[in-house]
């Protein structure tokens, strides 16, 4: 049983704690959270993706960006990433954690890898935002 979920981008502003976010509402009782391999430490959920979260009743209001640390790949059951690339740098970091190591969007059906938002346009936001949906929908049906 997968009680202890991380889910990783790179920021921890935009694409994983709006996944977190999703994946709590969706499984209630499992213990998520969600970090970034260059985090931009202390700072909330970026204004985009918070709008869109807030829209569908997310609450990210008291998300902190955090550095990922080789310990909470320790922790977790299972690890969640944007991209082929965040998976081999968890590989990089914790060796020992690339077994439970996923991509976030490995159910969707045209493409695995969930692009980063950041600085792009309200549509950039609006597209991964959909992306996140279904990507969470697709694990949260097989967990």
């Amino acid at each position: 049983m997968f009680n202890r979920i991380l889910v990783v981008c790179i920021g921890n502003i935009c694409r994983s704690p709006v996944a977190e976010a999703m994946l709590r509402s969706a499984l209630p009782g499992r213990q998520l959270s969600s970090a970034g391999l260059g985090a931009l430490v202390g700072q909330g959920v970026e204004p985009n993706a918070r709008e869109l979260a807030e829209a569908e009743g997310l609450d990210v209001s008291g998300h902190q960006a955090r550095q990922l640390t080789p310990e909470m790949l320790s922790d977790a059951d299972l690890i969640l990433v944007m991209s082929h690339g965040q998976r081999r740098a968890i590989g990089e970091l914790a060796p020992q954690a690339l077994g439970k190591t996923m991509l976030l969007g490995k159910w969707l059906p045209d493409e695995p890898e969930i692009p980063d938002p950041y600085r792009k346009s309200r549509e950039a936001f609006e597209h991964v935002h959909g992306l996140l949906g279904n990507a969470t929908n697709a694990w949260a049906a097989r967990l």
